[in-house]
């Protein structure tokens, strides 16, 4: 929490007859945040602020996003030098620990995570309590809730060791989850996690190996799905994030939190964004169609809109979507597109709307779902493996998140307030009279 005595700026508040001055604090980067914490206490009032689009709800040191300038900063590292340089396990360390590792750090940390990577053998049967062809992100959120049934030693938030367990094993134990979730939805059967992989050829091959017959992962599919687990990874206090740590303020335990994140990164404006891309490229069908939508995204009386072109954040580009793009031209350049319609159209589209003096005034550029979503359909991922891939990206995120939370000794649970538009009090009418 900002230390109040360090505050020598305020800002006044007047309305009616009453006059309140209000802490500003200044970060390290962003714009200076007033502190209205006391505002009812003081002045009996709420701000109304609907989708908390000018509110920080927390005080925090892991990810700084700036929309204008289209940067975005993991513990102050760009993130496509991280992108470029690193990994996702070293930006795992770097998300839950604040410093990038020593070679010795990231061996131990590496180890720990692999010893993590299996899941309890009774958890297979859960699975089966599924419909067959029941969403892979139902099954996430089921099972990881679950979690909390079979690993009753990482469940008490007080002690920072089990807290510690807790994060590892999430971080291990994910991406199994997610491609059991996958593997059942097809009907095929479960394949162990293979140590001696690494943590992207690991998933891959969890995904699409058969019994069979050998599997080997290509290295530039398993860098590119690499980079779309760095680039997912956190993303400040997005609904999601925001989900994991009202929740975790509770003083619930970690899996149920991280499995709340998931139910709310389901939802199609936030995690479901590069599956509604995939989906609008297969309705636009073929390139020749191509400039019949870009006209109807251009009619403001047509509903029809791009997918994953612009972002909610960022006013300028995404900066995740350079490092994405370059990933999806490898990835396309080794699987080709001339066979697939739906990449045929992705690339034109691109080409089209780059072109576009339209669509460039508007800053409406291709962003990470437009690209996640190519590099995955062509990898051979349905679109309803999309979201958990998003998912378990996104897990070290969101314990990054609820472990900061949870180690704040000022941390109270989450209370927004309302502004109420309903029925003034009144009394009971028996039914008969009514």
């Amino acid at each position: 929490m900002p230390d109040t005595s360090q505050s020598t700026r305020t800002a006044t508040l007047s309305f009616d007859d009453k006059t309140l001055d209000l802490p500003i604090y200044s970060p390290t980067l962003g714009p200076d945040v007033i502190d209205v914490s006391k505002l009812y206490a003081q002045g009996g009032v709420f701000t109304y602020d609907p989708g908390f689009t000018s509110t920080a709800s927390c005080d925090s040191t892991i990810t700084f996003i700036d929309g204008g300038q289209g940067q975005l900063l993991h513990r102050g590292y760009p993130i496509d030098q991280l992108a470029e340089k690193s990994h996702y396990l070293e930006v795992c360390y770097l998300l839950l620990y604040g410093e990038l590792p020593t070679g010795a750090e990231l061996e131990d940390f590496e180890s720990r995570v692999t010893k993590h990577t299996m899941v309890h053998e009774q958890m297979h049967r859960f699975f089966t309590g599924f419909r067959r062809d029941a969403h892979p992100m139902a099954i996430m959120t089921g099972v990881v809730g679950a979690m909390s049934a079979f690993y009753h030693d990482s469940t008490d938030i007080t002690d920072p060791w089990q807290r510690e367990v807790a994060a590892i094993r999430m971080v291990a134990k994910l991406p199994t989850i997610a491609a059991m979730a996958y593997k059942y939805s097809v009907g095929q059967p479960f394949v162990y996690p293979r140590n001696d992989l690494d943590y992207s050829a690991n998933f891959l091959r969890m995904c699409f190996a058969v019994p069979a017959e050998e599997f080997e992962v290509n290295p530039i599919l398993s860098r590119a799905m690499d980079r779309i687990f760095i680039l997912h990874a956190d993303h400040e206090q997005n609904a999601s994030t925001s989900t994991v740590r009202l929740a975790g303020s509770s003083g619930a335990n970690p899996f149920a939190c991280i499995a709340a994140g998931i139910a709310c990164l389901w939802g199609p404006a936030h995690g479901g964004a590069n599956q509604a891309c995939l989906e609008m490229l297969r309705e636009i069908g073929s390139v020749d169609r191509i400039p019949e939508y870009i006209a109807r995204a251009k009619d403001k009386n047509d509903p029809f809109r791009l997918m994953g072109f612009g972002h909610r954040v960022y006013k300028n580009f995404d900066p995740r979507a350079k490092v994405m793009k370059q990933s999806a031209d490898e990835v396309l350049e080794l699987l080709g597109v001339e066979n697939n319609p739906t990449l045929q159209v992705a690339k034109e589209l691109e080409k089209q709307a780059l072109d576009d003096d339209y669509f460039v005034s508007k800053k409406l550029f291709p962003n990470v779902d437009f690209y996640s979503g190519i590099i995955l359909e062509a990898m051979g991922f349905p679109t309803s493996m999309f979201t958990p891939i998003f998912a378990l990206s996104r897990t070290v995120g969101w314990i990054s998140q609820w472990k900061e939370m949870i180690g704040d000794p000022n941390q109270k649970i989450g209370r927004p307030r309302q502004l109420y538009m309903g029925a003034t009090e009144r009394d009971y009418v028996d039914v008969e009279n009514r």
